[in-house]
């Protein structure tokens, strides 16, 4: 007879520690966003941020302006519009006032078609033929006034005021004649009196020539000064260039200004006196100088004095703050004195820093700077020894 086991009891070595004793709930889960839904809502929030700003940043488009004029329809005058459309609505002649020559008499002066007038002698119609000239002559006249009345008038239109008559003369008047010749006259006027001649004296460097230089001393702006410099390339005269006149290592005398605005960087100066290398010296007329591009003046460093700026802002600040401490205090007397006292130390702090503004910006040219001298008169000068 067999017998069945029965299953052992786990001991409680053989089990779980966390099964045997659980001393914490479960923690709870963490709930995250998904990644794409971040990314997705990031990307439209910038397209839309990117649209507004570039929609923003457009150009206003104005609607097209009304047109007011059509251009494409032909505007007649008034006196066109309001006339009568054809001459039947012309309107009718008055009478004749007296001295206008009618028709009939007009046709009566005239010779018959086909008809030859009757050869007549000249002594026997002597008497008569000086009415017979003085009638063809007013018949001329007569005619001659009615082509130009034709040729004046307007059609019974008239649309603009007419010049005053002048009087009739063989010649034009003298102004109006005169006008063309005052046009030519101004217009030749317009060409140059000057003519192309020769130098005066060979050894001459003219004007407009570029001498090349470096400074030998510097230059500071807060005070004016003297300032020497030495040419470094040869000079040859400007006609033929084969005669040497300034050599390599003359000296040039000049001085510059300390008439320095606030936001100016360059430095003017100007050359009064060379020196050659033997000695010799010549005047300058003042020549300006200006640096290697041919701007005027020289500029190399500028200080606009900022840190002094800056300190009397702060030292103002702290001044201010000072007079704001302890405005709590609500005594009368305490309060007047306080305001007394932040009204003198807030002047005081405004005129340091207006103080400091108004010093003028410090310009330096450091010595070898290079620099070049802009003739602006013709100088004459001997052969270099």
């Amino acid at each position: 007879m067999t017998s069945v086991e029965s299953p052992k009891p786990l001991q409680p070595a053989e089990l779980a520690p966390e099964t045997v004793v659980r001393l914490r709930h479960d923690p709870p889960r963490v709930t995250r966003l998904s990644r794409r839904v971040i990314v997705s809502a990031a990307g439209i929030a910038s397209a839309v941020v990117i649209a507004t700003a570039v929609y923003a940043l457009l150009p206003e488009q104005d609607a097209p302006p009304r047109e007011l004029f059509k251009t494409g329809a032909v505007a007649l005058p008034e006196q066109l519009t309001s006339g009568p459309r054809d001459y039947g609505g012309a309107p009718k002649l008055g009478p004749p006032l007296p001295g206008d020559l009618g028709k009939p008499i007009l046709d009566a002066g005239n010779p018959l078609p086909g008809v030859d007038p009757p050869p007549t002698a000249m002594p026997s119609l002597q008497p008569y033929a000086v009415p017979e000239v003085q009638a063809s002559t007013g018949q001329a006249d007569a005619l001659r006034q009615q082509r130009d009345a034709a040729r004046a008038s307007q059609l019974f239109f008239p649309s603009r005021a007419q010049p005053e008559p002048q009087a009739a003369g063989p010649y034009p008047p003298a102004s109006d004649a005169m006008t063309g010749q005052n046009r030519l006259a101004a217009t030749s006027k317009e060409d140059s009196d000057g003519r192309l001649g020769t130098p005066a004296n060979p050894r001459v460097i003219q004007a407009g020539t570029v001498i090349a230089a470096a400074l030998i001393t510097g230059i500071q702006s807060d005070l004016p000064g003297m300032v020497i410099a030495q040419v470094t390339e040869n000079v040859y005269d400007s006609p033929s260039g084969s005669m040497l006149l300034i050599p390599q290592g003359a000296r040039l005398i000049g001085d510059y200004s300390a008439d320095v605005g606030f936001g100016q960087n360059r430095v003017q100066l100007q050359w009064t006196r060379l020196i050659m290398p033997d000695g010799r010296s010549q005047q300058l007329a003042s020549f300006p100088a200006t640096d290697t591009a041919g701007y005027s003046g020289l500029k190399d460093k500028t200080d606009y004095h900022w840190a002094g700026v800056f300190k009397a802002a702060m030292i103002s600040t702290l001044l201010g703050a000072g007079a704001e401490f302890g405005a709590g205090d609500d005594r009368n007397l305490v309060r007047a004195l306080r305001r007394g006292s932040q009204d003198s130390i807030n002047r005081a702090g405004e005129q340091i820093v207006s103080r400091e503004l108004s010093i003028r910006p410090s310009l330096t040219i450091r010595p070898g700077f290079p620099v070049r001298v802009m003739v602006t008169r013709d100088l004459i000068m001997d052969d270099a020894r």
